[in-house]
């Protein structure tokens, strides 16, 4: 399945910080033009209606920094508990010019989950590759407001279902919509018991 979003695999401040990700080792080999191709599903997958939206264990700004280029109305904020990554963050930031709307913040989002102004305040949470399938769902459902979604990285389509066993209904999540290479997950209510 192609993007609905025509990715922007030439923008040049992209590219840049994309490299330089790599130079520092806070990304992986992938292409620019692939990280940037996969980044767009995240933005396809997000509502027209979000407005706050977060980025868990940002690392280079994937998917966030590349969400934020494509979908200019949203406000990110990028979450790394990494110095290094949120220094790398600042910086690609700064270039990338959006700095009225990306905000970056080094911490521990299991901290940050427990924190009033944090906890249900977003109307979607992303993740890619942040952990293991239960984990990373019981966390992002910490930060979304009911109604909002969990968009996270899904496997290559031919790779098992990696959501079987899990009690999404318990969790108050949606059983997830594979879009491109993302899946994503309606908060439909309160989770009935911490799953984590």
């Amino acid at each position: 399945m192609r993007s609905l979003t025509t990715p922007p695999y030439d923008h040049e401040g992209l590219v840049q910080v994309l490299t330089e990700a790599k130079r520092i080792g806070t990304i992986g080999s992938a292409s620019c033009a692939d990280v940037i191709r996969h980044s767009a599903y995240f933005a396809d997958a997000l509502p027209a209606d979000v407005d706050r939206v977060l980025d868990l264990g940002s690392g280079a700004g994937v998917p966030g920094l590349i969400v934020a280029v494509l979908r200019p109305q949203l406000r990110v904020t990028l979450v790394d508990r990494r110095a290094k990554c949120t220094d790398a963050l600042h910086r690609a930031v700064s270039i990338l010019g959006l700095g009225e709307r990306v905000e970056v913040c080094c911490d521990d989002a299991e901290h940050l989950s427990r924190l009033p102004n944090w906890h249900r305040s977003f109307d979607a949470v992303m993740s890619r590759g942040f952990g293991p399938p239960l984990p990373t769902l019981a966390l992002s459902a910490l930060f979304v407001r009911l109604g909002g979604v969990i968009v996270v990285s899904e496997p290559p389509a031919d790779i098992p279902d990696r959501w079987q066993g899990i009690d999404l209904a318990r969790m108050g999540l949606s059983s997830p919509q594979r879009i491109g290479s993302v899946g994503v997950f309606h908060v439909e209510q309160e989770a009935s018991t911490t799953e984590a």
